[in-house]
């Protein structure tokens, strides 16, 4: 069989078994759903996403070059600009995409029911949230490093460049507190959650400090360990949730009129 037909078949199997995987969470009633339905769609989703309609706007729309250095090459100073492991540049993006839209916007769709939520993530990722953020960062790239304010002042003149730097802060403080306000609802009288939330602020510092200085470059390794006591904050947070003698020490947000 030829190699090209083979990689259809994998990829139309791949694309089947992510619509069975929403097909499986459209039809599901009640409050219990198994978790292995999230995880099959979204990656599922997401591979196809990744491999035809990103190559086609790498290829097409943005014409991505990988010969040409970046600003963190030509104009490393080891302050502003610094050559980055691309994995640790993943990691800050992740972070950044997974704020406030993939955070509200699920919380509230949950309230209708499991479909909602999954399909905002899904299809607001692959065809909103990613394409933004991967353009936004080409024409920064391509514009020696410049924010989004800065590039508006090159296109647009002084007053659309304070125009859009004004836009920007207003609309992130917004989110911000709108985020603070629908997720704080969320993890109200939860102990747990508190509690796992608490101890991935020690974890983010002890990864760092382990990537930074004691094993240079080794990011592998450091993505490991931070699972890994990623997954021991979310069990730590239960078993506190569920000793009756501490779980009060972390049931902070009940004292707050929300």
């Amino acid at each position: 069989m030829p190699k090209n037909l083979v990689s259809k078949f994998i990829w139309l199997g791949i694309a089947v078994l992510g619509a069975s995987a929403v097909g499986g969470i459209a039809i599901t009633r009640g409050e219990s759903i198994n978790a292995i339905w999230f995880v099959v769609a979204a990656i599922c989703t997401y591979l196809v996403g990744f491999r035809f309609y990103s190559a086609w706007i790498c290829a097409k729309v943005l014409v991505l070059d990988e010969t040409r250095a970046t600003p963190a090459e030509r104009l490393s100073n080891g302050r502003d600009f610094i050559p980055t492991n691309k994995w640790v540049v993943f990691g800050h993006h992740f972070a950044a995409i997974s704020g406030p839209g993939p955070l509200i916007g699920p919380t509230l769709a949950m309230q209708f029911g499991y479909l909602p939520g999954t399909i905002w993530i899904l299809v607001g990722a692959v065809l909103g949230g990613c394409v933004q953020d991967m353009i936004i960062l080409f024409c920064s790239t391509r514009r020696d490093g410049r924010s989004l304010g800065q590039m508006a002042r090159d296109e647009l003149g002084p007053i659309g460049g304070w125009a859009a730097l004004l836009g920007t802060m207003m609309i992130m403080v917004i989110l911000i507190a709108v985020l603070g306000l629908v997720i704080v609802k969320a993890m109200a009288h939860s102990p747990w959650a508190t509690a796992t939330v608490l101890g991935t602020i020690p974890v983010a510092m002890l990864v760092g400090i382990y990537m930074k200085g004691i094993r240079p470059g080794r990011v592998l390794e450091g993505t490991l360990i931070g699972i890994a006591l990623l997954f021991a904050c979310v069990l730590g947070g239960g078993l506190i949730d569920a000793n009756e003698s501490i779980r009060g020490l972390f049931q902070w947000l009940s004292l707050i009129h929300i």
